[in-house]
């Protein structure tokens, strides 16, 4: 039985058991509770330059998305379904056992904690949208399968078991199904609101994926890409697909410090793409850096334990985020060009309610050393670029 099956069948039993016990439920504290759970995000950006025909200003419904969460006693399920450029695409979909406050189990499709990144949602970006390099190595993507979270005092660990992305290709249409592990561990000496330090390390651990063409089965490969800082306009910024490949490693040690108003994020990323038939290993790298001020309202940044990241402001808070991000997705010694890219931004961030948030933000991001080989094997790079980004943002989740 393939890995995945396993998996559908320990949730679809997980399932059953939660509806059998509330149909015995007799007492308020495992009554079945239903709490309906949706956002909207409403984006309008600028552009400079427009004159090369990829940008063009405009307004957008970037992210419309309703679900629910449903909890009986100590069992938590979650559905999320989103709908963005005409397309209905499944978001979290997992059930969760907490056998105590420390110590829980999920199983789904989801986002396993992996980095500072994972401690958020892709709403609750500090920077408008997570930094390039996170989103070009599918570090906080989502994955099926099972993860287990150690969550008390000074430490943090997070451990998955992971088949692959896909809820909507079938595993005989894959042929060989990917299948990897996942960690996150942390260290936080100091954890209580106004005085924060922690650091970490998270470790990845992948089989390559495959495509099956009638007997015939692909000898493996990974895709990692990230478009432009923006969600108005939908353009390409790095993209690298690697053949060959037999598995991929990544690493990304982090760190988080924060004393009142002040707060400091940064992490770094290593990637090693292991291949087959004497190719070089593609080697890839980022890093980005963020500095967070309480401008007005919060006096200094409070702490998520079980998230392993700082709380979101208080209603009436404004913030400024400073961020810088590196990437490099070229690699001369694997014949690999998906370009090196640079990011700068200012964001500010208006806490308005629980439920509403409105941002602007400045971001200027250049892109060299992207590049191709043609037919004859001649290898052509495109001339350096770069775009300044204007965007504002209204969101409401509840």
């Amino acid at each position: 039985m393939r890995t995945s099956s396993i998996l559908g069948s320990a949730l679809l039993i997980a399932a059953s058991s939660l509806v059998s016990f509330s149909a015995f439920a007799d007492d308020d504290a495992n009554k079945l509770k239903i709490q309906p759970t949706g956002r909207i995000l409403a984006d309008g950006a600028l552009f400079a330059p427009t004159q090369d025909g990829r940008f063009a200003n405009g307004v957008a419904l970037a992210d419309i998305r309703i679900g629910a969460k449903a909890t009986f006693g100590n069992w938590m399920a979650k559905l999320d379904v989103g709908y963005a450029w005409g397309k209905i695409g499944m978001k979290d979909v997992y059930i969760q056992y907490k056998f105590n406050p420390n110590n829980l189990i999920r199983g789904g499709y989801f986002v396993h904690q992996f980095g500072l990144q994972s401690a958020t949602s892709s709403s609750m970006k500090c920077t408008f949208e997570a930094p390039i390099t996170d989103t070009y190595m599918n570090a906080t993507g989502r994955n099926l399968g099972v993860m287990y979270l150690y969550d008390k005092d000074k430490f943090l660990a997070g451990v998955s078991a992971i088949c692959g992305t896909s809820l909507t290709t079938p595993a005989n249409n894959m042929g060989v199904v990917s299948g990897g592990a996942i960690t996150r561990l942390l260290y936080r000496p100091f954890n209580t609101p106004g005085t924060i330090f922690q650091f970490g390390l998270s470790a990845w651990y992948q089989t390559g994926f495959h495509n099956r063409t009638g007997e015939k089965t692909s000898t493996g490969y990974f895709s990692y890409s990230a478009n432009y800082p923006t969600r108005v306009d939908q353009v390409s910024l790095l993209n690298t697909t690697i053949d060959d490949a037999k598995g991929v490693v990544k690493l990304s040690p982090e760190l988080l410090f924060s004393k009142g108003r002040v707060a400091l994020e940064g992490q770094y990323y290593y990637m090693n793409v292991n291949r087959r038939h004497a190719f070089k290993p593609f080697i890839s790298q980022g890093a980005y850096g963020t500095l967070r001020t309480l401008i007005i309202g919060d006096k200094e940044y409070g702490y998520s334990s079980a998230d392993g990241g700082l709380a979101t402001p208080k209603p009436k808070t404004l913030e400024c985020v400073l961020g810088y991000n590196y990437t490099k997705a070229s690699d001369a010694k694997a014949a690999i060009y998906g370009g090196i890219t640079n990011d700068y931004s200012v964001t500010f961030n208006y806490y308005i309610n629980k439920y509403m948030l409105a941002r602007l933000r400045w971001s200027y991001t250049d892109l060299r050393e992207a590049g191709s080989f043609d037919d004859n094997g001649h290898l052509s790079i495109a001339p350096r670029s770069h775009v300044n980004i204007i965007e504002a943002r209204l969101q409401f989740l509840f």
